[in-house]
């Protein structure tokens, strides 16, 4: 079977299995975890046949004209380079795990098998995106994305946090897609094509009229889909989905799938020296104003999802920077420990028998009963703060040299003020992100809070996929070194210089917050479990901390976030109350002007409606009342008006006789 074959069914395979699984979904339940794993594990399997036949140093390529549109042809085509190949195999990989232990995660929804399905088709849609040639095809897989996570995160319908997160998911996405499809249309009508080999040839030619322009506005769409500074803030609510959900968005689809566009047409960008410029100030802000925010959070997912839009910004920076093998590089370390950190809450949730969220102040006394989750999430945070040898350290720094060149002139056409922003930024980013790591793991592991009610032995799906993750999150980093041949040839080694200052600064964010909660927590009073903790409705997670007495995460003694952030903890755990400045600037003119139409439609057009309809009901009543049925009175008027015409037919006649 030749490549390109091979190639053709891995995004295939997922979208069958999906279809297959929403046809006998009822009929035959039995059937849907099969048709959930295998489809996905077999594309899986096939992503790295395809990558071991590609090679890392060569280009398949393969079209079809799809539809003859008359000026700009739409072709299904595939293109795939090094990081194509290997970005494929981190989503078959990561969707394969997710599947598997959703089989135990899930294991009592009544919606399971159109949870898996959508799984199944999410993944189907990024793997679309991975290896599609043509930019109108990517675009396809792009806005399928967009509906499987609108109805992933609702899946718990019932709760009115779920309906809003997938809701604002959707409309701050699209808000980014609109602008983003100007842009395709606007680079396609450049190139003369929407083939991805002919738009990077156009650019190498100097042929793109409006650079800056089409950057700008595909930036837009990235932004989106990517949980950027200013749309970033769909992803921390997105939180009330499923937490295998959160794994495949976080790790393997939706925003890594805006780098990942990024990264395919980065000389599009980097022809524009203002566009490079702002992706760099949109990836610091994002970094540092992220990691505050992660710092101050008390549910776990919330601090995961302010990481991942913190890690996003490590990937952004470093295509401001213009060095996309350091941005897929960490996009690869990232998707293992973080999908390896959300299946791990998943763990914690399911163990503490809450609903979708849980407050680090709620889950005392978990450390010793899932020892799985414990390890493997401590895995997962060392490589998170970037710690050697983890993964995270090696991707890291990556970007942070990557930075490092660009701020010294050493990479030409790249703002040398790009790469200082980048740098110091991501240097500051390191510092949080191993203080709120460690915060993570010493509240969640290692607080007072009440011990949570054993929800007995945890599924081996669910546990066997935690190992499996921590293995790259542990060695990736340093098997990367064999992979030049994907990162476009290029050595990514740390250098003296970085590793010191990233791995110093991590460290002194770490000891410091750990020396803040050693001294929080030999002051504070050990927390008691109520005798009524047991109530049912808390384990399914309906009752609120105030009716179970428990602490509330504002009155937590012992959280080392509040001390670190002093008057920043309220603004940075309410995400800097960007939502309510969008409330205020956007959505209330809309209702606003929405209220403004209402009134206008129903107290002027709908007057002048009821008024032609009165005036013709009123002639109808007015004819009604002529119709008396007497003969005598229709011959009457009928005489009567004849008079009437005679006299006006004599009196013109006159007058045209006097004329």
């Amino acid at each position: 079977m030749t490549t390109t074959t091979l190639a053709v069914l891995v995004p295939v395979l997922p979208f069958l299995g999906a279809a297959a699984g929403l046809a006998v979904g009822r009929a035959a339940p039995g059937f849907v975890r099969p048709l959930a794993v295998l489809p996905t594990l077999a594309a899986a399997v096939l992503a790295v046949l395809v990558a071991v036949r590609q090679g890392g140093n060569t280009v398949i390529e393969a079209s079809t004209q799809l539809t003859p549109t008359g000026s700009v042809p739409i072709t299904l085509g595939l293109h795939i380079d090094g990081f194509a190949a290997l970005v494929a195999v981190l989503v078959g990989v990561v969707a394969s795990c997710v599947q598997i232990y959703s089989t135990g995660y899930l294991r009592e929804d009544p919606r399971y098998a159109s949870y898996a399905a959508l799984v199944s088709l999410f993944t189907a849609a990024m793997l679309l995106v991975v290896y599609s040639g043509d930019l109108m095809v990517l675009l396809v897989g792009w806005e399928i994305m967009g509906i499987c996570s609108y109805f992933l995160v609702g899946h718990y319908w019932e709760t009115p946090e779920a309906r809003s997160a997938s809701l604002k998911a959707f409309l701050v996405t699209k808000l980014g897609d609109v602008p983003f499809l100007f842009g395709l249309f606007a680079l396609a009508t450049d190139a003369g094509t929407f083939r991805i080999d002919g738009i990077l040839s156009t650019v190498v030619s100097g042929g793109l009229d409006h650079p800056t322009l089409v950057a700008l506005l595909l930036l837009a769409g990235v932004a989106g889909k990517s949980a950027q500074f200013p749309l970033h803030t769909w992803l921390p609510d997105a939180m009330a989905g499923p937490t295998p959900v959160s794994a495949l968005i976080h790790a393997a689809t939706m925003v890594a799938a805006g780098i990942y566009f990024v990264a395919r047409l980065l000389p599009v960008f980097a022809a524009s020296a203002a566009a490079m410029t702002v992706l760099a100030v949109m990836a610091a802000i994002t970094m540092v104003g992220s990691a505050l925010a992660a710092l101050a959070q008390d549910d776990i997912k919330r601090v995961l999802a302010y990481s991942t839009i913190g890690q996003l910004g490590y990937m952004a920076g470093a295509l401001a920077v213009g060095d996309r093998g350091a941005a897929v590089f960490h996009l690869l370390s990232h998707a293992a420990f973080k999908a390896l950190l959300f299946l791990a809450a998943g763990a914690v949730i399911h163990a503490a028998g809450t609903n979708s969220l849980t407050a680090m102040s709620r889950t005392g006394g978990l450390a010793k009963r899932i020892p799985d989750a414990y390890w493997t999430m401590t895995v997962a945070l060392l490589a998170l703060a970037a710690i050697p040898p983890f993964a995270g350290f090696f991707s890291k720094e990556a970007v942070l040299v990557a930075a490092e060149h660009t701020a010294l002139g050493e990479r030409t056409g790249i703002p040398a003020g790009a790469g200082w922003t980048v740098l110091v930024a991501a240097l500051l980013t390191a510092l949080l992100t191993a203080a709120y790591a460690l915060r993570l793991w010493l509240r969640a592991f290692r607080g007072r809070g009440p011990q949570a009610p054993d929800h007995g032995r945890q599924p081996i799906a669910m546990t066997s996929v935690l190992w499996v993750l921590a293995i790259p999150s542990l060695g990736f980093g340093l098997g990367a070194a064999h992979l030049d041949d994907w990162f476009d040839g290029e050595a990514l080694t740390p250098t003296l210089t970085t590793a010191v200052l990233g791995t110093g600064l991590a460290v002194a964010g770490g000891a410091v917050t750990y020396a803040v909660w050693r001294t929080l927590a030999a002051r504070a009073v050990p927390a008691v479990t109520p005798p009524h903790v047991a109530h049912p409705d808390a384990e399914a997670g309906l009752v609120e901390a105030e009716a179970l007495h428990l602490p509330h995460p504002a009155e937590d003694p012992a959280d080392p976030g509040r001390a670190l952030l002093g008057p920043l903890h309220g603004p940075a755990a309410d995400g800097f109350r960007l939502d309510a400045l969008y409330a205020k600037a956007f959505v209330r003119p809309v209702l606003g002007a929405a209220s403004l139409v209402r009134f206008l439609d129903r107290e002027v057009v709908d007057t002048y409606v009821r008024g032609a309809a009165g005036t013709a009901k009123g002639l109808g009543w007015l004819v009604r009342r002529a119709q008396t049925g007497n003969v005598q009175t229709y011959l009457s008027a009928l005489l009567a008006g004849s008079v009437v015409l005679a006299i006006a037919a004599v009196a013109l006649a006159n007058a045209f006789a006097g004329a």
